[in-house]
């Protein structure tokens, strides 16, 4: 099966500044990253790539550096044009603050660059802080979030299911633009509390259709997933947007923490064997190469 890995990072510590990696522990959803903290170049990721038919792949943010979101642009549209990078990434997801003043002046930075399709600005990231801070809640972020029409950018909805109700009120406000919810919508609690409000997220969020979502990040939550214990993730996630809407992502290196690159695959290969080649298709490439507007000719 041919491949698009829909959100995998790359870091350079040496040429790029990424707080999260560079200044010791931070909060963060993944409880232990140390092993992050190192170089992970095109390179890395073409070597876990062996063996595998991964015809391309699309670039998250990394959490650059905050002061200069777009110099990880420049960094990654640098690295897709260079020869031995056999185009990776072909796509790329930057970072923007869209209540910052000079949010235009970013989005327009980030569109100089061709590989440039979306952006994502992690919406649960402040959610700890004191006082606590929610874009989607923000009147100048929502504002601003208008550009993305204007520029013709998609966007990377990561939130907590807390916020889906904002989430969704987001999606109606902006029918022109495509969002792609990470992670399957960060199931991470396994309190069934919590779990629940993850459930009721799904089909809210599905029911807007310029959304899609990409299944991957099982490993922020479950250190040893396979093709069954991911079922109670997957199986709502898929009824609710059907295989026309579904991607499929490594979310490495930060999978790499529990589960190789080849394994990854192999366990969406086992999870979806039994799909149709149509489905399988949709699911390991074609929705991907469609909703990131990836052009291999």
């Amino acid at each position: 099966m041919k491949i698009v890995d829909a959100h995998f990072h790359l870091w350079d510590l040496k040429a790029n500044y990424y707080p999260w990696l560079s200044d010791g522990n931070r909060p963060s959803v993944v409880a232990d990253y140390s092993s992050l903290r190192k170089d992970y170049l095109v390179a890395d990721l073409l070597a876990d790539m062996a063996g595998l038919d991964v015809i391309a792949g699309v670039h998250i943010q990394a959490e650059h550096d905050p002061r200069d979101h777009v110099r990880e642009t420049r960094w990654l549209q640098g690295v897709a044009d260079a020869p031995a990078s056999r185009g990776f990434p072909h796509a790329i997801v930057a970072n923007a603050d869209l209540a910052a003043p000079d949010a235009e002046r970013v989005l327009e930075a980030h569109c100089e660059f061709r590989n440039v399709r979306g952006i994502r600005q992690a919406a649960h990231r402040r959610l700890e802080e004191t006082p606590p801070y929610d874009p989607l809640l923000d009147p100048k972020w929502l504002a601003n979030f208008r550009l993305m029409a204007k520029y013709r950018l998609s966007f990377d909805l990561q939130l907590f299911p807390e916020q889906v109700d904002a989430a969704v009120s987001l999606m109606r406000a902006n029918p022109d633009v495509q969002f792609i919810l990470t992670h399957c919508g960060i199931p991470l609690w396994p309190e069934p509390a919590r779990r629940v409000v993850w459930r009721q997220s799904i089909p809210k969020l599905a029911a807007c259709p310029n959304a899609a979502v990409k299944i991957s990040g099982f490993g922020l939550y479950d250190t040893h997933w396979d093709a069954k214990s991911i079922d109670p993730i997957v199986a709502p996630v898929v009824e609710a947007f059907t295989p026309a809407r579904c991607l499929l992502a490594s979310n490495f290196p930060v999978e790499r923490i529990v589960r190789k690159y080849a394994d990854v695959w192999r366990i969406y290969g086992e999870y979806f064997a039994g799909w149709s080649q149509e489905e399988r298709e949709a699911l390991f490439f074609r929705n991907a190469l469609r909703y990131y507007r990836i052009d291999l000719r």
